[in-house]
């Protein structure tokens, strides 16, 4: 049997679920995930691998209007991996309504393939479901519609069937022990991230950067120096908390995420650092990879 190996760019409004559904199908927490939207920011590769293909998926922020530099950089984002596909999933819930207008014109701009994925099925009945599939259907004519629930990994199979069909015949592009292209650091950012955005309100976690200063490995453990960027000294207090308790309970969590992720134990250091109006900063985002 010949070897197919693609790229599939994953795209949808915030919060529909994509990356859920991306660590569904890759058996691994790969992608942030919280109940808040905008929790991705950079294209994460996530890589599938079968006996006889490969699929290179591509987690991209949710699609959007950019209100700040960060954003236009994130839409970039989406952009470049619509450039790279093979074919496009676009992920939507059952019942959302319609494609915001940024997504159908980067749709209608591309001849890919597309498959829809509607998430979130297993909180509709089937009238609702039926309608979504009419819809989409007669809408943006894709190649098919899944039902699907992220959570629940109904139909993810399935998904990953029509998805592997739509690949070209090739050689792997990764090896086959990867998951993704990007380094541990780089999770290591991820996995605090997603610690804030669980752990504090309002828009504190959007104004959050972090950074890795420091990642030493040693035998039986590894010492990790972070820092956490804001925007403003009033950020700078609500990360610290009373007598620092807020940013010690971060550690905490974080640590042990981390820990599981590496499968060892680590020393995790959290210092913060105000950069005033950092997403608006073109030399910052360029050092904090958004280029």
């Amino acid at each position: 049997m010949n070897h197919k190996a693609g790229f599939v760019a994953i795209i949808g409004k915030p919060n529909v679920g994509k990356s859920t559904l991306l660590n569904a199908m890759l058996g691994e927490q790969l992608s942030v995930v919280t109940h808040k939207a905008q929790t991705t920011r950079h294209r994460i590769k996530g890589i599938m691998n079968g006996d006889n293909y490969q699929v290179v998926f591509s987690d991209t922020p949710g699609v959007l209007k950019p209100a700040y530099t960060l954003q236009e950089r994130m839409m970039d984002a989406v952009d470049s991996s619509l450039e790279d596909a093979d074919a496009i999933l676009l992920v939507v819930e059952c019942g959302e309504k319609k494609a915001a207008d940024e997504i159908v014109e980067r749709l209608q701009k591309s001849k890919l393939p597309l498959v829809i994925a509607i998430n979130k099925v297993d909180l509709t009945d089937q009238e609702q479901l039926e309608q979504a599939v009419e819809y989409w259907q007669t809408s943006l004519s894709p190649r098919a519609i899944v039902p699907v629930s992220a959570t629940e990994g109904f139909h993810t199979e399935q998904l990953k069937d029509v998805l592997v069909s739509l690949m070209p015949e090739g050689p792997a592009y990764y090896s086959k022990d990867d998951l993704s292209d990007r380094n541990v650091r780089f999770f290591v950012t991820e996995m605090i991230r997603e610690q804030i955005l669980k752990q504090y309100s309002k828009e504190v976690p959007y104004s959050c950067e972090v950074i890795v200063n420091e990642y030493k490995e040693d035998t039986d453990i590894d010492r990790i120096r972070c820092e956490i960027i804001v925007d403003r000294e009033s950020q700078k207090a609500i990360i610290l908390g009373n007598k620092g308790s807020a940013i010690k309970q971060l550690g905490i969590h974080s640590r042990k995420r981390i820990e599981q992720f590496i499968g060892k134990h680590i020393f995790l250091e959290l210092t913060v650092k105000v950069r005033t109006d950092w997403r608006n900063d073109p030399k910052t985002l360029d050092r904090l990879g958004y280029n």
